[in-house]
């Protein structure tokens, strides 16, 4: 697994964007990385070049509606916000990591495709969103930003939700394995972090629950004895490489929903995030949150990384 170098921080100057950067400290993240922080100023239109904007401004108030103005006046006070938001986070982050190098940056546009599309031109490892909040409703409702930054970005996303917990207490993370490559790129993921002394990892297999017509019984019976087989080889093979680690490691195999089993797991464990490999998501499961790493995203009251290789 590529050691991280390059994570890039969305801050909205929210109660949840709080959260995001509070949480960092306790993700596992190396000592030297290069990470930038960016606040998005939602408007429509980018402002006009300053040649233009004299231009415009000459012919107040004969050619140009107020409204316009008004607009452009009320978008540029989002962008004031935006680079002050950025700096802000840019100065919490320094504080907590002295010795990264940090850079802030005020962008323009919709903030879910501005992050993606500034992820993909920096080349970044990682992306930290906020989430959306803890309520049941909170978490059911679906379009935020951070949900489509899940969906849709090309490299690993961690929705972070603060806890309050010492920076340098042990640490409990959760990780889903099934057996297949993006699974193993989680774990892999999870390994190549730096936790605090005494951290542990709980390693969770969920065997799902299939409904078989009388006539396929026996076939069915046969197709989940193998996959048991497969989960348990899973299993043991993370637990070798988070040992290796250093992580304490416990191992697990429930029966049922994946979606559910994962976020229960994290309930009772009192976790601090649940890592998960990503699937590829067509347009139809980004409709329908069909994945596992999206519902757990969703679900979750703790911090979700999704993994991508």
């Amino acid at each position: 697994m590529k050691e991280l170098q390059k994570i890039l921080i969305a801050y909205d100057g929210s109660t949840f964007g709080d959260a995001a950067l509070d949480d960092l400290p306790r993700a596992g993240l190396p000592r030297r990385v290069e990470a930038l922080v960016v606040s998005v100023a939602d408007v429509l239109m980018p402002p006009p070049e300053s040649a233009e904007k004299e231009r415009i401004d000459s012919t107040f108030p004969f050619h140009v509606p107020h409204g316009v103005k008004v607009a452009r006046e009320r978008d540029a006070q989002k962008q004031d916000e935006a680079r002050s938001l950025a700096l802000e986070a840019g100065r919490r982050l320094r504080s907590y990591f002295p010795e990264w190098e940090v850079r802030d940056e005020a962008l323009t546009g919709t903030p879910a495709l501005e992050i993606m599309r500034k992820a993909d031109e920096w080349k970044a490892d990682l992306i930290v969103v906020g989430s959306q909040g803890r309520s049941a409703l909170g978490r059911l409702i679906l379009g935020s930003v951070s949900q489509k930054v899940v969906n849709e970005a090309k490299c690993s996303v961690r929705v972070a939700r603060g806890q309050d917990k010492e920076s340098d207490s042990p640490v409990c993370v959760v990780i889903g394995v099934d057996g297949s490559r993006e699974a193993e790129t989680a774990v892999r993921a999870v390994a190549a972090r730096v936790w605090s002394a005494g951290s542990e990892a709980r390693v969770i297999a969920v065997q799902e629950t299939i409904v078989a017509m009388i006539p396929a019984i026996e076939v069915g019976i046969e197709a989940g004895e193998a996959k048991l087989a497969s989960l348990r080889h899973a299993l043991e093979s993370a637990a070798d490489v988070l040992r290796a680690a250093g992580l304490v490691v416990s191992t697990v195999i429930k029966k049922g929903d994946p979606k559910q089993m994962l976020v229960e797991e994290a309930e009772q464990w009192k976790a601090d995030c649940i890592f998960v490999g990503a699937r590829g998501l067509g347009a139809l499961e980004r409709i329908l949150l069909g994945s596992v790493s999206t519902a757990v995203v969703t679900r979750a009251r703790c911090s979700v990384e999704v993994v991508r290789a």
